[in-house]
């Protein structure tokens, strides 16, 4: 029996896949697994698979990338597949055909009817009995990814080819893998993975694959949970603080780390309150998610969990000055230096200076130079000219970011011969010839990339890009995190039924006013108890009402119609 696993990144279908392998194996069946511990069995395919990950490759087109991802299944298949099949053995794909027509055909736009004929060629007529398609929202799928780099210490700044086109890549990928399960029920099997614990989802899985091998029929083509029971009413932005941690308590159950994860940045008592209890299981995520928080409890927590989490204790110090915040890092400078001299972004100050010349005597110059963005000045550039020397190209791109003056711009454009991607992430809030030039260049291969780098602006490029990129992928709106601004009202409100959460999250910085109440409300009523749109509600909510304890005279919003936030 071949049986394949699909799903968008983060759905838990290299996990379920190996789980299921696991229990076959202990139930007596010989099973082949192509993709065991989540690495491609065929070499030929691992090193095919790196070529089209490779986002230094900005100009492969995707009809080549459909090429060379069939090249790999073809291999996988010669290789592994069929020499399994032929033992009599079940084999256990992790992605086969079917990806290339959703990532091709449904995420790239190439026509389908041109697809399918190539897969044919490539599967010699071979198709899995069945495809388990590991089904779940890609913004909780994104949360997860997220949080299994962290936990893996892959955190970069980098980019894979997929992931330069924006999140809504994966939702256009989940919508084709959804049609082909419509169109096919009998082959496909829908498995929900989105608030139910994984040993019950294991073992409804286990459940109906034996069942099939059993030659017992499935009587349903989606295994759908029995759903948590959502409380009554609708959810507000009066009572959201309350949905959000009834939701993430249910989450501490079944995924405890993504909980510790996801009340990360949050102020209040209530999410301080959540800290404190996970911080003895996960040190590390919750020092990480102080990050932004200035208040005396997490200033209390970050001197707690400074000998247990350093690197993540400085991580969480980004953005933040003064004498509290520059005594900390010099604290943990022997601990993890790497970190506190990349949280420098922006600081000119003498104590800033003082750690980044120890940073240099000590031969860390290319982390000096991830933490001198946004800083000018001759030392500044005595340091950049050093890594020029050295030939860190990226890290001095990354250096000049935020910088808007002429001199940077020259130097960036010396970069380009080295890391367009790295110049690209440097112009982020920058609107200079080298900027705008990068951008129109690069919108059809780093379209992700491109949004970002608009974030602040309000020049009539930037709408025109935000407005052609929305339909397309969320980070337009995240362009317009904080912009109270007519065009950005009008971007939230054309988009919301899309990207739901980030239309909520980009509200973050803004007061409460009529239009931002009434958008997060008919936001959470449209979307009743899915968990990032309460997180980024509750988010913005709670990062409102404590600005306005700290502050007299929060700013009004800007002049749009009352009728603005009720359109769609």
């Amino acid at each position: 029996m071949f049986i394949d696993f699909e799903g968008i990144d983060g759905s838990g279908k290299t996990t379920l896949s190996n789980l299921l392998a696991a229990r076959l194996k202990r139930l007596g069946y010989r099973v082949a697994h192509a993709r065991e511990g989540g690495e491609l069995q065929a070499p030929a395919a691992r090193r095919v698979r790196e070529l089209t990950r490779d986002s230094r490759l900005l100009e492969m087109s995707p009809r080549t990338e459909f090429f060379l991802n069939l090249a790999r299944d073809a291999q996988q298949l010669d290789e592994v597949v069929a020499p399994a099949l032929r033992r009599g053995e079940v084999c256990i794909t992790d992605r086969y055909l079917y990806s290339q027509l959703a990532l091709s055909g449904g995420g790239r736009g190439l026509p389908m009817s041109e697809l399918l004929p190539a897969c044919e060629l490539a599967s010699q007529g071979l198709w899995p009995d069945l495809v388990v398609l590991v089904d779940v929202d890609p913004d909780l799928a994104r949360w997860r990814k997220r949080l299994g780099k962290l936990q893996s210490a892959r955190v970069s700044d980098g980019d894979s080819r997929k992931g330069l086109a924006g999140a809504g890549l994966a939702v256009r990928v989940r919508e084709s893998f959804l049609e082909m399960a419509r169109k096919d029920p009998q082959r496909w099997l829908i498995l929900e993975n989105n608030d139910v614990p994984l040993r019950v989802l294991e073992q409804r899985l286990v459940d109906a694959v034996v069942a099939r091998l059993e030659g017992r029929e499935v009587p349903v083509q989606r295994i759908v949970p029995a759903p948590a029971a959502l409380p009554s009413g609708a959810t507000t932005v009066e009572n959201a603080e309350e949905r959000f941690f009834q939701a993430l308590d249910s989450v501490e159950v079944r995924e405890p780390a993504l909980a510790a994860w996801m009340v990360g940045g949050l102020p209040g008592p209530s999410a301080h309150q959540r800290r404190l209890a996970y911080m003895e299981r996960f040190p590390a995520l919750t020092a990480r998610g102080l990050g932004g928080l200035d208040d005396d409890a997490a200033w209390t927590l970050r001197d707690v969990l400074a000998p247990v989490a350093p690197a993540e204790v400085a991580t969480s110090l980004g953005g933040l000055t003064g004498p509290r915040a520059m005594m900390l890092r010099e604290r943990l400078y022997a601990q993890a230096p790497v970190e506190v001299l990349a949280g420098l972004k922006g600081d000119s100050s003498p104590q800033a200076w003082a750690l980044r010349e120890r940073g240099m005597r000590d031969g860390r110059l290319a982390d000096v130079l991830s933490g001198l963005a946004g800083v000018d000045g001759d030392e500044s550039w005595v340091v950049r000219e050093a890594g020029m020397q050295r030939k860190l190209y990226a890290d001095v791109a990354r250096s000049l970011g935020g910088l808007t003056t002429g001199r940077a711009d020259a130097l960036r454009e010396v970069l380009l011969a080295h890391d367009r991607l790295a110049v690209l992430r440097s112009t982020t809030g920058v609107s200079t010839p080298v900027a705008r030039g990068l951008r129109e260049a690069l919108a059809g291969k780093a379209l992700k990339l491109v949004l970002r780098s608009l974030t602040g602006l309000t020049t009539e490029e930037a709408w025109a890009l935000r407005e052609k990129g929305a339909p397309l992928t969320k980070e337009a709106l995240d362009s317009v995190d904080g912009l109270d601004d007519s065009r950005a009202w009008q971007l939230r409100v054309a988009h919301l039924g899309r990207w739901p959460s980030t239309v909520v999250s980009s509200l973050k910085g803004l007061p409460l006013g009529p239009h931002a109440r009434t958008l997060i409300d008919r936001v959470l009523e449209e979307n009743p108890g899915r968990l990032p749109v309460l997180r980024n509600a509750y988010a913005v909510i709670a990062t409102a009402r404590y600005a306005v304890t700290h502050t007299r005279a929060p700013r009004p919003e800007a002049e749009v119609s009352p009728q603005l936030a009720l359109q769609g």
